[in-house]
Formats: C-alpha cells, sequence, structure tokens
C-alpha cells in the first residue's frame, strides 16, 4: 500500500509543488469552493497563502489551493455578463497586454470584452 502511494504521489501533477511569492499573478479557489478566481498573491505564510483577488475580495488559501495563472486564448472559463450577478460558460478568444481584460465567446454565442475578475473557471 505504501509504495502505491509512493507512486500516486509521483505522478500527480506538479501544479501545487510551487513557490510563490508577493506579487505573483495566480488562480485560487475563494473560500475553497470548486472555481478558480484569478488574483496577486499578497503574502506567503508557511503553506498559507494570502491572495487578493481581481474582483476586489481577499482571502486565504492553503497551497493546495492556489496555482499559478494559466488563463490563454482558448481556455473555457465562465463570466458575469455584463457584469451582472449570474455566469455563463464560454471561452477566452483575446487578452490585452495588461493581462485584465479579456474577449469572451461566450456558448451561446454572445460576445463581449469584460475583466478577469468578472470570469472564473473550473
Amino acid at each position: 500500500m505504501a509504495i502505491a502511494f509512493a507512486l500516486a504521489l509521483a505522478m500527480a501533477p506538479q501544479a501545487f509543488a510551487h513557490d510563490f511569492e508577493q506579487g505573483d499573478w495566480v488562480l485560487a479557489r475563494w473560500q475553497g469552493a470548486g472555481f478558480w478566481f484569478p488574483g496577486v498573491v499578497k503574502s506567503v505564510r508557511g503553506d498559507m497563502i494570502t491572495v487578493s483577488y481581481d474582483d476586489g475580495m481577499s482571502d486565504t488559501r492553503p497551497l493546495r489551493e492556489v496555482k499559478p495563472y494559466d488563463w490563454r486564448v482558448g481556455t473555457r472559463v465562465e463570466c458575469q455578463w455584463q457584469s451582472g450577478n449570474d455566469w455563463y460558460p464560454g471561452r477566452i478568444t483575446a487578452a490585452d497586454k495588461d493581462g485584465e481584460s479579456l474577449a469572451i465567446q461566450y456558448d451561446d454565442g454572445d460576445r463581449e470584452r469584460t475583466r478577469t475578475g468578472k470570469c472564473r473557471s473550473r
């Protein structure tokens, strides 16, 4: 059993084996929920990371709930259409050089430009 565990650990994705520093742009699970939200590392204490999310909120998460920012053209996301309260699925079709402005094509065919703070991923 110990060998199986060691093998599983060795084969696990290394996405979480990262040394984060203040100012790194990351994706983190807000309050441990099932979605990844973009933000910036505010501080690191041991295996706990405080993230200032792009929507203005802040939260402290364990290392396993933070990963490097990896959204690119083609990434599937859910965004709040016209900054409303409901989330709609789509994909990123363009990202401005500032990194915070995205063009989204929603699954229903609608398109819009929005900010990362209005989007999340699974």
